[in-house]
């Protein structure tokens, strides 16, 4: 368990920084307010990757249950005229977690490669499924309506800086709840399940169990994902789902590694930069500059932008 006085530095260090991002968010311009919120959306799928790596697994694919997230909020957006964001955000986080409860079991049975390509075999069977249903546009998706926040339309100057704040609130709880449940028990048997799983099966503990939880936890926060990055964009569309977007997500994780819950929503901004910048400035060669920046950083910082967040942490702590 976590002792008393470290989450109270976890949750101190978690209110500062919502509050300075909060804070900061009302003088940056509406363009780097929405990739801030895209990359939050991308980050809450690869704390979901990070949370599968610490118990020595990877997923490619991802874009499951971002895909699944996504569509039950427009779903519920267009066919239900359910529309508060952050009710759609928390549907869509249970719903995702009970889809991923259901497949965990099978999945739990694999191991390395076969974990890996069995869960990308889910998200292209969606895909291809979502591509020919016409009554929810096929390829092309649909349209989500405008959320609302408590029965409450935002005018449109502001809609943009009010998700981003409903992102960065909703982020830090669950980035508390995440350093928390890191520490507990079942967080710590799948630390030992990373470096001996027969080892921890002979000490009494369950490597299935540990796997189906985290898998299950990863399910909900890819669709919390998803749904913010729909209600982001105002659009939901197959390509969601696409194995381009589960690489994207893996990017992220390599890149945030899994010492640190900030590095990966850093490394999410990372890409989102990265790929916002490429796209103007070199629209042909922008996956070509992607690839560089992840060599290089595979290269000259191979455990993770999160090495560097838990030696900082480690220093001000032995102070």
């Amino acid at each position: 368990m976590m002792p008393l006085k470290l989450l109270n530095n976890v949750i101190f260090q978690s209110i500062f920084l919502m509050s300075l991002l909060i804070v900061v968010g009302i003088f940056i311009p509406n363009w780097l307010v929405f990739v801030i919120t895209k990359a939050i959306a991308y980050g809450l799928v690869g704390l979901g990757i990070i949370t599968l790596m610490r118990g020595g697994l990877v997923s490619f694919g991802q874009g499951f249950v971002f895909g699944i997230g996504g569509y039950t909020a427009g779903l519920l957006g267009t066919q239900a005229g359910l529309t508060d964001a952050m009710l759609l955000l928390f549907i869509s986080f249970l719903f995702t977690g009970f889809i991923g409860l259901i497949i965990a079991p099978l999945l739990a049975r694999y191991r390395d490669i076969f974990f890996a390509m069995l869960s990308l075999a889910f998200s292209m069977v969606l895909y291809g499924i979502l591509i020919k249903i016409d009554a929810i546009g096929g390829s092309d998706g649909f349209v989500l309506p405008e959320s609302t926040y408590f029965g409450i339309s935002p005018s449109p100057e502001y809609a943009d800086y009010i998700l981003y704040v409903v992102s960065i609130l909703m982020t830090g709880v669950i980035s508390i709840l995440l350093r928390y449940y890191y520490n507990s028990t079942p967080g710590l048997i799948a630390l030992a399940v990373r470096e001996n799983e027969l080892r921890v099966e002979y000490l009494g503990s369950s490597a299935f169990n540990v796997t189906v939880l985290n898998f299950t936890i990863a399910a909900g926060l890819g669709g919390m994902g998803g749904a913010l990055n729909g209600i982001a964009l105002g659009h939901i569309d197959p390509e969601f789902t696409y194995w381009t977007t589960s690489g994207e997500f893996v990017f992220i994780s390599i890149l945030a590694g899994y010492l640190s819950v900030p590095a990966v929503f850093l490394a999410a901004l990372l890409l989102e930069l990265v790929r916002s910048f490429s796209g103007r400035y070199f629209p042909d060669t922008w996956q070509l500059i992607l690839g560089v920046f992840l060599i290089l950083s595979i290269i000259f910082i191979p455990s993770g932008i999160g090495s560097f967040f838990k030696q900082f942490f480690d220093k001000f702590k032995n102070k």
